[in-house]
């Protein structure tokens, strides 16, 4: 696994946790939505539950595997700073955490370190080799 590939893991996770969260809001309206339909025709004896019970258990199993989700973006933000930490330039530190732990733009990282946008992208492609360095070791042998 290359280096940014590595660093990119948690924006990609943190972005199918929100997309996870949109569904439970759209499941959690729908469920609110429904109604039951008065009929003087008997039910069928086969359908025993509800579309209420339905989008119930189908909000339950979501917010499980939210919360996994959201477990393993922990994890991975840990070891992510764990291996940042050991870069020995804080510049470059700085701009890893901003850009793929705080999910920043090269625009606000550039204008908040005060530098031109070229030279954080040149600062950026040194901390990818710094992080190249670090990584090898642990995520080739997988």
């Amino acid at each position: 696994m290359k280096a940014k590939e590595y660093l990119q893991q948690a924006f990609y996770l943190d972005k199918r946790i929100n997309s996870k969260l949109e569904q439970v809001e759209s499941l959690n309206a729908l469920a609110t939505k429904a109604t039951s339909t008065l009929s003087d025709m008997p039910k069928s004896p086969s359908r025993g539950t509800s579309k209420l019970e339905d989008a119930i258990v189908k909000i339950v199993d979501l917010q499980e595997e939210i919360n996994r989700d959201i477990d393993k973006l922990v994890d991975l933000k840990a070891e992510m700073v764990g291996t940042i930490k050991q870069i020995q330039n804080k510049e470059l530190q700085v701009i890893l955490e901003k850009r793929y732990l705080c999910f920043e733009t090269w625009e606000k990282i550039a204008v908040d370190m005060n530098y031109d946008i070229r030279h954080i992208h040149r600062l950026h492609n040194l901390g990818l080799k710094e992080t190249s360095k670090l990584i090898k070791p642990c995520h080739e042998m997988s």
